[in-house]
């Protein structure tokens, strides 16, 4: 099997990386690196393509499906301005 082919994954996970691919090229990603980064989140968040065994296993991770297309800063930093409880002279 060649690297880059996608045949091992289910119908899902081509599903999912097909709808974060979509979201990264609405926010200016050019089309190539969208689908890097969109393999790269299923990966992360199922652990690769087909496995076998039970039906059972670990739940996914939707941590890095969470945490991408976030804008602005940090939440909850300092606040500018005067100073609590200090006297000016």
């Amino acid at each position: 099997m060649p690297r880059g082919d996608k045949s091992s994954y289910t119908d899902k996970q081509k599903r999912q990386a097909e709808h974060i691919e979509e979201g990264y090229e609405k926010r200016g990603t050019s089309k190539k690196e969208a689908e890097k980064r969109a393999w790269a989140t299923v990966n992360k968040s199922s652990g690769g393509g087909k496995k076998s065994g039970s039906g059972k296993g670990k739940e996914t991770n939707k941590g890095p499906a969470k945490k991408g297309g976030k804008k602005g800063g940090k939440k909850g930093g300092k606040k500018s301005g005067s100073k609590k409880g200090g006297s000016s002279k």
